[in-house]
This record gives C-alpha cells, structure tokens and sequence, in this order.
C-alpha cells in the first residue's frame, strides 16, 4: 500500500502543478443523515492513514456538524506514525451522541413563542449546549489541516468561509483571526432556508478589513457589521468552492436524493419548497459532474462517494451493499430530530462501505477490503 502522503502529492497528468500538494476533503449538508454518513467516511478515512494528509476540510450544513467536532477534538485524535488517529472514538461518540438530540422542531417552535429568540439563536444555543460551548473559532487546531466552515451570505449572494485563519466573503472582505463562536459558525453554515435561516452574526465595526481584491464592492455598514445568513449549501452544496486550488480532492455527498412525486400541491409553501429541491438537484448534479470529469481527465485526483451511489459502480470488491437498503437510507429526512440508535449505525456503516469502495477504486488499488462493518450486526438496514 502506498503510503497516503505520496498519493496525495502526485500531480495529475493534466493537473495545474501550482495546486496545493495535499488533499482536500468537502462534506456535503444533509442534516443528521449526512452527518452519520461522513462519521463512516472519516472512519474509514482514518483507518487508511488518510486524515493528517488532508490540508483542508470544507463542509457545509450538516456536514459541518461533523466538521466542527472533529476541529474540536483533533489534538485528542492521537495519530501515530501511520497516520491513524487511535482515539477516533473520541470523535465518533460525540456525533453519534448528537443524532440522538432533537434540535429542529424545538427550535422551531420555540422561535414562534418567544418574540426575541430567533429559531436561528435556538439552533446555536443547542449546538453550544449540547457540542461546542463557549468554543470559538480560535479553539480550531493549528493550521494545516484548516477547517472551512461555510455559509451563505443572504445579502450579497456569496459564500461566507470560516476558518481560524479568517473568515471573508470576497464582496466585503476578510476578517483576520475570527473570534466567531464555533457554534454561531456551525449554526449558521446549518441555517437551512426557511425554517432555520437567517442566522444574524453580528460583528464589531473594522473587524472586516478591505483586501482591494477584485469585486470587493461591498466593504461598508451594514454588511460589514450584520451579515444575514443561511446554509451552505444554498451556495455551495457540496462544498466545492474553498477546495478549487487542491489537485487531489475528495467529496462525501450525503445530500438527499431527489424524490419524484406525482402530485404536487399548487400552494406557494410546496411549490416554494419543490423550486428548492429541483434548484438544488440541478446544482449538485452539475458540480458532481464536473468533478467526475475532472477526475476521468486525469484533471484532479481524488474520489466521490454519495449517500445514493450504486457500490457495485465502482467495479472492485465490497461490502454487501444491497440496492434497497442504500435507497432506504439515501430517503431519511434532512432533519435535525433524534435517529433511534439502529440508523445511526446502518448510516455510519453505509458512508464508510461506500468511501471504501471508491478510495480502493480511484485512489490506492492496494488497499485492503475490510474485514466487516464497523458495526456489523446493523449492516445497512
């Protein structure tokens, strides 16, 4: 097997040579279902050696639930000379743990009964409950690896990126060494329109300083001081954008599959919500293409792997991954409601099957199929 750090740094044979040497890994928003999804991913990920050689870790909504803990606990992981991190559990646990929290509908509700709580400040004061505390955005590891959380900017149309180093939306500018809490970051990156969005930061006038860059034309109040935000992937679905300068780039997609219906209400709130998803389907098709194009034209290096993905596609010896169990998963809701206990293992069972598959297909042939799920009684349904 060859060692991580040597796949990663090989430039495609059309690659750009001035990309970053390392890898980048996007995960995708979907609520708990991706969460659970990309827990099995980092699993496998992290069994491979894979996890130090990654430079950048960007997600989006639910993804970066995952995102935000694995930042939090990364001087705890322990990696040793393979690269594999030995307290994984430490990680695992606390995701695994908040699947089993109600968040949402809480939340939701009580927005509507209190006048000067947002549903967005109920969300934050789960996260911050339940996850993060007081942790800020400062509490990150050193960089590399850096952790982007993103979200999109409801006033300017562009993606808002968070990280230790900075957070900036390329129309204001960039603030230097946020002191964002990691909950407010994660809430708002998990805003999903409109039930749980906006997701109002309010920062201290000069914390965004102007960079001269090119389309910065909004470096003014109140943009600078207010910015109104929603999910992520409203912008970005998978995450792409912050990994555009990294030649080797995975993706875990654990975005919902689109769901036919042969009626549709005529009300505005279905219609509104249909638009949405069909936008959404569209978009995340494209970028998914692209990136698959990429790949197959020796353009980039690197892997996709999706909630819905068909395994035996692949073409390299796998886990039993029957068709009707991988689309009984690809439907769990996008929510933020408590899993029973079986689901969060079949979903943590299915995204790192599938991660496998695709890792052995398209980046190291050499490496070994598992013995087993990781929980195996639970399979995948």
């Amino acid at each position: 097997m060859t060692p991580p750090g040597e796949i990663v740094a090989r430039v495609p044979e059309k690659g750009n040579p001035r990309r970053r040497p390392k890898a980048a890994l996007c995960l995708s928003g979907g609520g708990y279902r991706a969460m659970l999804f990309h827990v099995g991913a980092l699993k496998r990920l992290n069994e491979a050696g894979y996890l130090p050689v990654i430079d950048r870790y960007s997600s989006v909504s639910g993804g970066s639930i995952a995102a935000g803990v694995l930042g939090m606990v990364w001087s705890d992981l322990h990696f040793d000379d393979g690269g594999i991190a030995r307290n994984f559990e430490a990680f695992e646990r606390k995701t695994f743990d908040f699947a089993g929290v109600a968040v949402d509908q809480g939340s939701v509700l009580g927005g509507l009964v209190t006048p000067f709580r947002t549903v967005s400040d109920n969300v934050t004061a789960k996260y911050r409950q339940e996850l993060f505390g007081d942790l800020t955005l400062q509490d990150l590891p050193d960089e590399p690896p850096r952790f982007t959380i993103n979200a999109t900017n409801l006033q300017t149309g562009a993606l808002v990126r968070m990280a230790k180093k900075y957070a900036a939306d390329y129309r204001i500018g960039i603030y230097e060494n946020p002191s964002i809490g990691l909950a407010d970051a994660v809430a708002a990156s998990s805003a999903f329109p409109p039930v749980l969005s906006p997701k109002i930061l309010q920062v201290d006038k000069g914390d965004f300083r102007a960079t001269g860059a090119e389309g910065e034309d909004l470096h003014q109040r109140p943009y600078t001081t207010r910015l109104v935000l929603a999910d992520g992937g409203v912008y970005d679905n998978l995450g792409l954008q912050p990994a555009e300068d990294f030649h080797t780039v995975f993706v875990s997609d654990g975005g919902a599959t689109f769901k036919e219906k042969k009626r549709v209400r005529p009300d505005w709130v279905s219609q509104s919500s249909r638009a949405w998803l069909t936008s959404d389907r569209q978009v995340r098709a494209l970028r998914k293409i692209q990136l698959v194009d990429d790949y197959a034209g020796k353009i980039r290096n690197g892997a996709y792997w999706g909630i819905g993905t068909d395994i035996a596609e692949y073409q390299v010896a796998h886990l039993p991954c029957p068709k009707p169990q991988i689309a009984a998963l690809a439907r769990v809701g996008t929510r933020l409601k408590p899993f029973d206990r079986p689901l969060r293992y079949q979903l943590i069972n299915w995204g790192y099957a599938v991660s496998d598959a695709a890792l052995r297909a398209y980046v190291d042939s050499a490496l070994p199929l598992p013995a087993g799920f990781p929980y195996l009684e639970y399979g995948i349904g």
